[in-house]
């Protein structure tokens, strides 16, 4: 058992992760028993890896219908892929492996469907599990694949005229080598036209590399990411009777923020893009874990405490798309 001084709480497991329910702790994983007789093993419903950045959100909810009748002739290949099988009318080739476990487990993630089985399992067991999950498969693939096209959507472009949204608002960027600016490397104007976006005017040449200007522009954003995070530190903190000690910016793939029984906090800096309700959540979500280091229903009355909302914003935090930042 890790030391009292090492034991960190850190806010969503993995890309687009959600919280834990409200009132109840968040398992890391769903595990999903199968119902039939030995000797075939109870397959463990997988965890859905998930990628970056950022930031990742599970989106609004599929229709309640069978996954089988809407998907007519979908495919969804496994770039490492070993095994075919047709579920309803989609075709799914999925990586499989062989290892030291006790169960039949699935993953989906970006990339498609892996498979793990004891070594001991036939490949008919393999396959039946296959078909007894189907309708979880195929509703986490699809899901998996519109996530990934919300995301590929947000990709930045990064040259003169490129936009991004800055506290919940779109941002443009104007290459901008000789004004004098107030502020290091670049200054935040309104916007060139009624109605328009703001308009971050950045110190770098108009023939820069995508790089520069991208690198620019996330300099200046965590810049103000820091700020605003100790302000809202300060804010939150002595209503729930906690002091923070330390604040680190993160750059993680996988989580929004963490804290440790130090004082230690971790915050995203992509944050930033977020209005200032969502970033007010997740902030009073970190500081409460210095009150209580689980998601236990104190945990969340503490949240629920300072954010009453939290449980909207918390959504709203899974579903908007963060920027593609690669």
């Amino acid at each position: 058992m890790r030391g009292l001084l090492q034991f960190t709480m850190d806010l969503f497991e993995g890309l687009g992760n959600e919280f834990a329910p409200a009132k109840a702790p968040s398992p890391r994983s769903k595990k999903v028993k199968k119902k039939a007789a030995p000797p075939l093993p109870s397959p463990s419903a997988a965890k859905e890896s998930q990628q970056h950045g950022a930031h990742e959100d599970a989106g609004p909810a599929l229709p309640a219908i069978p996954l089988r009748d809407t998907l007519s002739l979908a495919s969804f290949v496994h770039p490492q892929a070993t095994r075919e099988t047709v579920l309803g009318s989609a075709r799914v080739a999925y990586e499989f492996k062989r290892g030291k476990r006790k169960t039949i487990g699935f993953v989906v993630g970006v990339e498609g469907l892996s498979v793990r089985a004891p070594r001991w399992v036939t490949l008919r067991d393999v396959d039946a599990a296959i078909k007894e999950k189907s309708d979880w498969i195929l509703r986490k693939l699809l899901e998996t694949r519109q996530r990934h096209a919300r995301v590929e959507a947000t990709r930045i472009d990064w040259k003169d005229g490129a936009q991004f949204p800055f506290m919940g608002e779109p941002v443009v960027i104007r290459l901008d080598p000789k004004h004098g600016f107030a502020s290091v490397g670049g200054t935040l104007d309104a916007s060139d036209a009624v109605g328009g976006p703001r308009v971050l005017r950045l110190a770098v040449a108009q023939n820069a590399e995508a790089s520069q200007i991208r690198d620019a522009a996330q300099a200046w954003l965590m810049r103000h990411a820091r700020r605003l995070f100790i302000e809202r530190l300060d804010h939150f903190a002595p209503r729930l009777g906690v002091r923070w000690q330390k604040l680190s910016l993160s750059n993680a793939a996988t989580r929004w923020g963490s804290a440790s029984v130090d004082g230690s906090i971790r915050l995203n800096w992509r944050l930033i893009h977020f209005r200032l309700p969502v970033i007010d959540y997740v902030v009073a979500h970190e500081l409460a874990h210095l009150r209580v280091m689980d998601h236990s229903q104190r945990f969340w009355e503490t949240v629920e405490s300072v954010v009453p909302d939290y449980d909207l914003l918390r959504q709203q935090l899974k579903d908007e798309a963060v920027p593609r930042w690669s």
